[in-house]
């Protein structure tokens, strides 16, 4: 086609996997792509396959625990991979019959667009695409996100899409649909300014129970356990002006109150980008609350930053802290005992009770021993908040991708299930789940 407005679908797949619950997820990069496309003039159809409140699930009230909930669950045969697992599997998401259903009331689409998350979430991946596939098995199919960027030669052999796109897709979102569509127009965005962008097409969604708001791209870390550097390796901002308008359209004309923070260093540069943002949202006079399941960097906690965080409205707070051996953090170097003790009072005396704050604990990295992350519950409780563990999963491309790789009684590039964090993949010995327990028990008490 070469005259016609094209027809995109966009398709969140579903995950398969031993546990999985909506902790404020969503498909930002893809809402935003749509968002892109209709600013073009392209039609634009949302199919996500993990849609809490499709209209064919039961009843569910969309803003309760501030957006978060469980997930449709189906057994399926745990993988074979994991023999030593003493632990149920399923799909969670849509039934395969509504999507069928889904697919086929949309009519056929020009191209579809499938992202795709986790890395050891690739079933679900290939799930959705044969679904897909055989409803519409004439259109084009690209797959791209996370796990398409960090393992594209398995995704090629393995998930059944015609391309795998790697990497940011928004500047060129066009040109992909161009190649595959025969129709083009002139970007009317800049990709290095996210202030041009469009606002995610949130609106897609049965529901908005809440937003992901993303203030900065990038991050200026590199750890050796995360892979945000590898994503994304532009560090980009947008304008406070920018920010609040976003948090004014979406709580004035859709009743939101609950924003989920999805950047990876909103407190790398606290005076140069935060503290501006927070000063906005305060004199905007929203009524609105902020979580921040990605974490905060430590560092960034100062009197003045946890003053602001405080009357903006955030309510969930993580801290990015990993381990409290801080006489040897061989994982990073973004935190002292002294600076996490001090952040702890700093936002204590803004006005956070004890509950609203938890620092994040890895579990299961190579070589850890049981003490130490014990040792590191405890240091938490002391500092009168909450330890959340972490567990590690590891990935490829990252520093610690090698020394997990020598730890674990899998061969981790064999196959991304290995990578799953919830078997604790660089555990020698096989699963130990009194383990596990122990530690999860000891944070919760």
């Amino acid at each position: 086609m070469t005259n016609d407005v094209p027809h995109i679908l966009l398709v969140n797949p579903w995950i398969h996997d031993f546990a999985a619950y909506d902790v404020w997820a969503r498909p930002l990069g893809l809402l935003s792509l749509a968002a892109i496309l209709r600013m073009h003039g392209c039609r634009v159809s949302y199919i996500d396959c993990l849609d809490r409140f499709h209209p064919r699930a039961p009843a569910t009230v969309p803003r309760a625990r501030y957006g978060r909930g469980p997930y449709r669950k189906t057994r399926l045969p745990k993988p074979c991979q994991f023999p030593d697992v003493p632990r149920h599997y399923a799909r969670y998401g849509i039934e395969p019959a509504w999507l069928r259903e889904d697919l086929r009331a949309i009519g056929r689409p020009d191209l579809i667009l499938v992202t795709s998350a986790m890395t050891y979430w690739y079933t679900g991946v290939r799930e959705t695409v044969a679904a897909v596939r055989e409803v519409l098995p004439e259109t084009p199919l690209v797959l791209g996100g996370i796990y398409a960027t960090l393992c594209r030669d398995h995704a090629r052999r393995t998930c059944g899409a015609d391309e795998i796109f790697t990497g940011s897709a928004e500047a060129a979102v066009l040109e992909l649909v161009a190649a595959h569509t025969g129709w083009a127009a002139a970007p009317r965005f800049h990709p290095d300014h996210l202030d041009s962008y469009p606002l995610p097409a949130f609106d897609l969604q049965h529901q908005i129970p809440c937003v992901p708001l993303l203030t900065t791209r990038g991050c200026p870390f590199a750890c050796p356990y995360c892979a945000a550097h590898l994503l994304e390796s532009r560090r980009l901002r947008r304008s406070p002006e920018s920010v609040v308008a976003e948090l004014t359209h979406w709580h004035r004309c859709w009743g939101v109150s609950d924003f989920v923070l999805y950047d990876d260093a909103f407190l790398a540069d606290p005076e140069g980008h935060a503290v501006p943002v927070l000063a906005a949202i305060v004199r905007s006079g929203l009524d609105v609350r902020f979580h921040t399941p990605n974490a905060v960097h430590i560092r960034g906690i100062t009197a003045e930053t946890a003053d602001l965080m405080f009357k903006a409205g955030f309510i969930t707070l993580r801290l990015g802290l990993e381990t409290t051996e801080f006489e040897n953090r061989d994982l990073d170097r973004k935190v002292t005992a002294a600076e996490f003790e001090r952040a702890v009072r700093r936002l204590r005396n803004a006005g956070f009770d004890r509950r609203q704050i938890g620092a994040y604990l890895l579990v299961g990295l190579p070589g850890q021993e049981t003490a130490s992350v014990a040792r590191s519950i405890d240091t938490v409780k002391r500092a009168g908040i909450t330890p959340v563990l972490a567990y590690y999963a590891p990935i490829p491309g990252t520093a610690l991708w090698d020394q997990a790789a020598a730890a674990s009684r899998y061969d981790l590039a064999a196959d991304p299930l290995y990578t799953n964090n919830a078997v604790l993949p660089c555990q020698r010995e096989p699963f130990n789940w009194r383990w596990l327990s122990e530690l999860k028990q000891r944070a919760s008490s």
